[in-house]
């Protein structure tokens, strides 16, 4: 039975939610007043004790635009982990360069494949790793119901789709009495953790400063309801950040990079306006590591690993062959082996 705690703070979120999507539907004007208005007073109520972590070109384009405002706080980012390209506009701009805590291939040896999504890595992860802590979740993952703890619900989110189900959850067959596959290799989702995540985390602690993100909630994604819900400036117990771009869209982040001439890496191409008036990268949308598999499934070829292997076919070969991401990509059905 739900208290009027839980009822007040549903109603709480629905208007945040409310909110934010009035927001999101402002002119593009109307946003860059706002992400600038947003920036500064992070800004301002933190003293001074900022940065912004850096990557592909919204972040970029974050950092130019928080210099335009007046704000010159250090930017930092784990370059080594990006494009060629991207650490070439790194260094141009003075990025301060962070080193992971782990290399990629112990990552992937030591937890697993980053594949699908950071929320689906997750939840395989602790079907591939069971114990009787998180026997509950995992009973939810295979069937959505949440048991005592959760408050007895049934479909709920924890449910993992069942596409992927039928892939992975088979070390609970038995338990469960279903009949699904078992997958011939790990997944997890604690590679951004070590590769990026703990070190940023560390230089922030060292150096007493929050962080300015360019994050949106129109890429969807894990973050799209904390966003939605926190707004741009979230200020907690354990998480203090600025996302001044929240309610931005792809168009916008684009025209703003148009508009304060950011200098866009190579392996985005070119940005152009396609028949319809939507601003697009005539190579990649996004960008990550090498051997990142997050989103890999949903796109068209050729997709990221293509993208690889033309750019560099010794590391392509490697990934692929030598540390197994072609196998996996067999195995959730994504084609590679063939070039295009």
């Amino acid at each position: 039975m739900k208290t009027v705690f839980d009822i007040m703070k549903e109603k709480n979120a629905d208007y945040n939610l409310s909110v934010f999507r009035q927001k999101q539907s402002l002119p593009y004007e109307a946003k860059i007043k706002h992400a600038a208005l947003r920036a500064n007073e992070f800004h301002e109520k933190l003293g001074g004790q900022v940065h912004i972590s850096v990557g592909g070109i919204d972040s970029i384009t974050l950092l130019l635009f928080l210099r335009d405002i007046g704000i010159d706080c250090p930017a930092i980012s784990v370059s080594s982990l990006e494009d060629k390209s991207i650490v070439k506009i790194h260094k141009e701009l003075g990025v301060i360069p962070l080193s992971p805590l782990k290399n990629k291939v112990d990552v992937i040896k030591e937890y697993g494949f980053p594949v699908l999504s950071k929320e689906t890595a997750g939840k395989i992860e602790l079907l591939q790793n069971p114990t009787e802590k998180n026997a509950t979740v995992r009973h939810a993952i295979i069937t959505g119901e949440t048991g005592e703890y959760g408050g007895y619900r049934k479909n709920t989110r924890m449910k993992m789709s069942q596409k992927w189900l039928q892939k992975f959850g088979g070390l609970e067959n038995e338990r469960e009495g279903v009949n699904y596959g078992i997958a011939p290799f790990r997944v997890s989702n604690k590679c951004c953790y070590y590769l990026k995540e703990k070190p940023c985390d560390n230089y922030a602690k060292a150096h007493g400063t929050y962080p300015y993100l360019g994050l949106m909630a129109s890429e969807h994604g894990r973050r799209e309801k904390g966003l939605m819900l926190n707004g741009c400036n979230y200020y907690g117990k354990t998480v203090t950040r600025s996302a001044p771009f929240a309610v931005f869209s792809r168009n916008d982040i684009l025209q703003l990079a148009l508009d304060l001439h950011v200098p866009v890496p190579e392996i985005y191409g070119e940005i152009r306006r396609d028949k319809t008036g939507n601003l697009y990268t005539t190579k990649a949308q996004r960008t990550g590591c090498s051997m990142c598999g997050f989103g890999i499934h949903l796109e068209k070829r050729p997709h990221r690993f293509d993208r690889l292997r033309e750019a560099n076919p010794k590391e392509w070969e490697f990934w692929m062959n030598n540390v197994g991401w072609g196998a996996v990509l067999d195995y959730i059905g994504v084609e590679w082996e063939d070039s295009i």
